[in-house]
């Protein structure tokens, strides 16, 4: 493919978007950004005692390699400095490019549908109920060592979702054309399955 084609998926945490976003970035050829590694970076950089605004102006690809950045207390950072306009402003431009891209781009995220690309091609909103959600996060962390509780994991996943979803800037919500994912009883299969025919539906003809 040498055009652009952008498929944005957005949803809360733990509801499988970027589980769907890599395997659909996989079979279609498309290349895969998780826009919640640059807010991970970031907050990861303000633990370290950068100011979030400086630290989104400065972000470098090097950034985003760090393994830690899928810790709870990092998840957390990322959602606190989430809020902030001028770190998403800062964000914004690199997302964009990468979105447009020759060769087809997935993007998943929180507002990837409704401010980054809202003309993207292919709009998903993957979402699940938060009991479940917590359940998938608590088993995620337990099997890294994590010595968390389902109550702490279920109160955390709740709080970041009221965070991301009331912010002034760019809350997450479904944008009025995307297609609704709820994963609550689905299999994974089955879910990648359902985002690859809304994909296929939106894919110009080939020649």
């Amino acid at each position: 493919m040498t055009y652009s084609f952008t498929v944005a998926i957005d949803g809360p945490a733990a509801a499988g978007k970027g589980t769907i976003s890599k395997a659909a970035a996989a079979h279609f050829g498309f290349a895969h950004l998780d826009t919640g590694l640059l807010y991970r970076a970031v907050g990861r950089r303000t633990l370290l005692g950068v100011d979030p605004v400086e630290a989104a102006q400065t972000l470098t690809a090097e950034d985003l390699d760090q393994c830690e950045l899928r810790t709870a207390e990092i998840a957390q950072a990322a959602s606190k400095v989430a809020v902030i306009p001028e770190v998403r402003a800062a964000l914004v431009d690199f997302q964009r490019a990468f979105a447009r891209r020759a060769g087809g781009a997935v993007l998943d995220g929180r507002d990837v549908g409704t401010v980054i690309c809202p003309h993207a091609e292919v709009k998903l909103f993957v979402t699940a109920s938060a009991e479940v959600r917590a359940e998938r996060r608590f088993l995620e962390l337990q099997a890294k060592g994590s010595d968390l509780t389902r109550d702490q994991v279920l109160a955390d996943v709740k709080e970041r979702d009221a965070r991301d979803a009331e912010r002034s800037t760019a809350p997450m919500k479904p944008a009025e054309d995307a297609v609704m994912l709820d994963t609550t009883d689905l299999s994974i299969e089955a879910a990648l399955n359902q985002a690859l025919a809304a994909v296929n539906a939106k894919l110009p003809a080939a020649d």
